[in-house]
């Protein structure tokens, strides 16, 4: 089936193969192109078919398939030869060029026998000398076919390095790459690096460059100490290069990177990633390197002991790393032998081996803000926990690990979850038999303690429901088993967990929420009065929840009439834990009253409480309940600015949380609230850290969401501190986790990662590929009509990427999308902004043709700043009338209409008013600079200009704005001077 509509003239072939030429290397333009020659064929004009045949033949080069390349060429050649006046100036250069691109090609095909790829070169040399062409790139070639075969390359380096470059000659940064491949193929890294550095340093680059160079310089990096350097590089190089069938070779090397790195986690996933490359990679040289490179990697990871990991290999099948090391071994050797038969050497099969016996260079090298060790990646597996203390051994004898994990829970113990965990294993074999112990009690009672371990576990997740119902489950059986004081509570838990379940967020849902919460406590005490004789560890977990309940209505109310009675059920819990000595809920009990006065505001009375519940935990115990209470401290702090103390802290807390079973504390929020205090102390690259740590224990919980949310926002701040590519590398790592790519994760938080990644994108200079990205979630985007404002967002950052392109007829089109999603859902600042930016663009793109839209624009943030003025709408950063007669001001000025632009930024002066001295006068130093550039250069009125600029000089000058006088001072020297 034709992927495109048939030209049916010339000027629309022509169009057509503008349109393709922007596609990415791939089939869909291979495709597009052949069929453009089939359609160029029906034109009588021979200058139509060899535009496509060069488009045909340049989409076979980058799409990794030399075997056509050739074919398409000797055809170019044949028509030159029958009708040499069809080829103007540059259709002729392209031809010559291209005779390069054939020898490359022949290199990469084993079939081809030695002597015609030397027949191939000796016939360019003919051609380049009949044509008065310098042969340079002639020995170009003849030094990269012998450095292909192994032969001794120094005099064919000699004879090519040595000749002045010509028109033909390849690009400085290819010729770079090739001169620092001899150094490195001679051992030299030192100088191999040396030579890379102007590529690498981005003075020279090109559609492969500086990629290819940054993988070939990797290893020598680490061999000679420059880790983060090889590091970096890894990152931009990596994600140049990725899926791209052209440039697989140097995929498998950033793979044999993170295999030799300590790293093999990540070149899985970097293999996972790259699929599509064992089937779309024609060129045997070319399958050669990138099989390598693979082979590499998965021994390394068989050699660790994890071969029965799956890995992403050919389709068709599902591979292990064992089996696919096997399979890709068997290609590679006899990718390798066909070149070293056709060639007369050993020289593929040697460098295989040299890769292949590379020892890691490095134990560990930590590449991207998310590093995952193997153990990790297994199928099943959660992130690995961080370094805590083991659990206590679990008895053998079943009756005692029955009375221990009872004994335990009744304490609150850290080590009853592993008891508990045990027994539910034993408890679901075929062949369990229960003891007959009266001390134990029947089998329904351990399947009801079974149940509400499992329940307080999904409560701890905010796993609400599931929570509830597992509760009322458990106290149906423990009904049957005639203990109804477990029974209550776990009633009283179900009350609860239900009235935790998230409900609307408006004034209705909070009423309705502080009702629920009031019935839930009132069931609560009703339970409590209707099941007497409680044992005293529960009757203090039935007042604990009585006490939880009024709190969360408290803190969801923050009416402080209901602080009173919080506080009389904290002091009922607290005598009755006290009278029976339960540790646990006496601790419980005062971090429930510290807690209280936090809610009603008094941060002073909180620390108080809880410093003195923390004399008493370090004296008495439980000791476990420290990091809890001192990450509370932590949080108060934060409430009384102290950002220091707070730090102090939560890292005390995380300190001491190691020293129990890795789910005893939360240290997901520790590392949080720490990222926090980081910030506060302006410490950003160690917050960076915490999140990630915060991140990893979420996932490694299994709370997926709270781990991509914190994960979004460490891939903000690290784009945010400029760490553009750690902030990618992040993101596309999350987005190849199965339940992101299964689309299993909440779309809206999928797209917030894709939109960080797409700014990051814009950031690091990759318009075209922030453009796209953009435009897909403004597309996607147009469907969330319960959330309007997020649509406007993301269509008005899409329209101006649109008009840093250059496509103003597109932003026209998306920048309309977010107006009307504003009239849903109003976002004054974000459009106006947006707006003014697009005029701009287009004024200053297009001149004087370009002004009527870039007024269009500007009449819509016109309108956004009427409907801002009526709704008493602030903006956060600049005022937008100001900023708005500022861009009327500057486009006028870049259609050459001045007398407009002065009459704007006079305007623009009026409203901004007169600076003082606590304000920030950069705003309106820019508007007198650019007023006195339009009068004193554009107008030739340099008197009033002066005039203009030196009373505005005087003035900032006299409020203590001496750095914004600097621009004036020099357009009034300027202006002085042309007089």
């Amino acid at each position: 089936m034709p992927i495109a509509p048939h030209p049916q003239s010339t000027a629309e072939l022509f169009q057509a193969l503008q349109e393709n030429d922007r596609r990415p290397y791939g089939r869909t333009r291979t495709v597009t192109a052949e069929e453009l020659v089939d359609a160029a064929e029906q034109f009588e004009d021979p200058a139509v078919l060899v535009h496509a045949l060069l488009e045909l033949q340049e989409a076979y080069t980058y799409g990794s398939e030399p075997r056509k390349s050739p074919v398409v060429f000797a055809r170019l050649l044949t028509v030159f030869d029958e009708q040499p006046d069809v080829f103007d100036e540059r259709l002729r250069h392209q031809l010559f060029w291209r005779f390069k691109w054939v020898a490359h090609a022949l290199r990469q095909l084993p079939e081809i026998p030695l002597t015609s790829l030397r027949q191939w070169l000796q016939e360019m040399r003919e051609r380049y000398e009949k044509a008065d062409l310098g042969l340079q790139p002639y020995y170009g070639q003849a030094y990269q076919l012998a450095a292909h075969v192994g032969e001794d390359t120094a005099l064919a380096h000699e004879l090519w390095a040595g000749r002045t470059r010509t028109r033909l000659s390849d690009c400085e940064a290819c010729e770079i790459c090739q001169s620092a491949l001899y150094h490195l193929r001679a051992g030299d890294d030192e100088r191999a690096l040396r030579a890379f550095e102007p590529v690498l340093a981005g003075k020279e680059s090109c559609k492969e460059e500086p990629a290819r160079s940054a993988s070939y310089a990797l290893l020598p990096l680490l061999r000679t100490g420059r880790a983060d350097r090889a590091r970096e590089l890894h990152l931009t190089g990596y994600r140049a290069c990725r899926r791209n069938p052209s440039m697989s070779e140097e995929v498998g090397r950033h793979l044999e990177f993170c295999a030799l790195t300590g790293n093999e986690a990540r070149g899985l996933e970097l293999l996972a990633e790259n699929r599509n490359l064992f089937d779309e990679v024609d060129s045997p040289l070319d399958q050669y390197g990138f099989l390598t490179g693979v082979e590499v990697l998965l021994q390394r990871v068989e050699l660790l002991g994890h071969g029965e990991l799956p890995a992403a290999g050919y389709t068709g099948r599902t591979w292990t790393v064992a089996e696919l090391r096997a399979e890709v071994r068997g290609r590679a050797d006899d990718l390798a032998a066909r070149f070293d038969a056709r060639n007369g050497t050993t020289t593929h099969t040697d460098r295989r081996r040299s890769r292949l016996e590379r020892a890691p260079l490095v134990e560990s090298l930590e590449l991207t803000l998310r590093p995952r060790a193997l153990d990790d990646v297994a199928p099943t597996a959660q992130v690995a926990a961080p370094a805590a203390r083991p659990v206590a051994a679990v008895p053998d004898d079943l009756t005692e690990l029955i009375l221990r994990a009872r004994a335990l829970d009744e304490e609150g113990h850290p080590d009853a979850p592993a008891c508990w965990e045990r027994l539910r294993t034993l408890v679901a074999a075929r062949d369990y038999a229960h003891p007959d112990d009266p001390a134990v009690g029947p089998l329904v009672r351990l399947r009801a303690d079974l149940l509400a371990e499992e329940a307080n576990r999904a409560g701890n997740k905010d796993e609400y429901a599931e929570s509830a119902a597992l509760h009322e489950e458990a106290a149906a059986l423990y009904d049957d088993a005639g203990e109804p004081g477990h029974a209550a509570v776990c009633r009283a838990s179900a009350l609860l967990a239900t009235a935790e379940i998230p409900a609307a967020q408006d004034a209705d849902g909070a009423e309705a929420k502080d009702a629920e919460l009031a019935e839930v406590h009132a069931a609560m005490v009703r339970l409590h009065e209707d099941t007497p004789d409680h044992a005293p560890f529960l009757e203090a977990r039935l007042l604990r929840l009585r006490v939880t309940a009024l709190a969360l209505r408290l803190q969801a109310s923050g009416d402080k009439e209901q602080v009173a009675t919080v506080f009389a059920e904290v002091d009922r819990l607290h005598a009755f834990a006290t009278r029976h000595d339960i540790a646990g809920q006496i601790s419980g009990a005062l971090l429930l009253r510290a807690s209280t006065h936090a809610l009603s505001g008094d941060l002073p009375a909180a620390v108080t409480e809880i410093d003195a519940l923390l004399d008493r935990l370090r004296a008495h115990g439980p000791a476990w309940h420290l990091p809890r209470t001192l990450g509370l401290r932590g949080r108060f702090q934060f409430g009384l600015r102290d950002a220091q103390a707070a730090y102090d802290n939560l890292a005390e807390a995380l300190r001491l949380a190691a020293q129990w079973p890795a789910d005893t504390v939360d240290t997901s929020r520790l590392h949080s609230d720490l990222a926090e205090a980081c910030m506060h102390l302006g410490r950003p690259d160690e917050a960076l850290r915490h999140l990630t740590r915060s991140a990893e224990v979420a996932l490694r919980r299994g709370s997926r969401v709270d781990a991509f949310c914190t994960y979004s926002n460490a891939a903000q701040l690290s784009l945010d501190l400029g760490r553009i590519e750690d902030c990618i590398a992040l993101v596309d790592s999350l987005l190849t986790e199965p339940d992101v790519t299964a689309g299993e994760l909440d779309d809206r938080l999928v797209a917030q990662l894709r939109l960080t990644r797409a700014r990051a994108l814009h950031a690091g200079e990759d318009l075209k590929a922030a453009t796209a990205e953009f435009v897909t979630l403004a597309a996607e985007s147009a469907a969330w009509d319960d959330d309007p404002g997020s649509h406007a967002m993301i269509a008005a950052e899409t329209a101006v990427l649109l008009g840093e392109s250059g496509e103003f007829d597109r932003a026209r089109g998306v920048a309309d999308q977010a107006l009307a999603a504003h009239d849903r859902e109003a976002r004054y600042e974000l459009l106006s902004n947006s707006l003014r930016e697009l005029a701009r663009l287009q004024a200053q793109q297009q001149g004087p043709e370009g002004l009527p839209g870039a007024l269009a624009f500007l009449a819509d943030a016109g309108r956004i700043a009427d409907e801002a003025r009526a709704a008493d709408y602030e903006a956060q950063g600049r005022a937008l009338d100001p900023a708005l007669a500022y861009e009327y001001g500057r486009v006028n000025a870049h259609a050459g209409e001045y007398e407009d632009a002065l009459a704007a930024l006079e305007k623009a002066l009026g409203l901004l008013g007169e600076p003082g001295r606590d304000d920030d006068a950069g705003e309106w130093a820019e508007c007198v600079r650019l007023a006195g550039a339009v009068e004193g250069i554009y107008l030739d009125r340099p008197a009033p200009a002066l005039t203009r600029l030196d009373a505005a000089i005087s003035r900032l000058t006299a409020l203590g704005h001496t750095e914004e006088t600097e621009s004036l001072t020099s357009l009034a020297a300027r202006l002085r001077d042309e007089q």
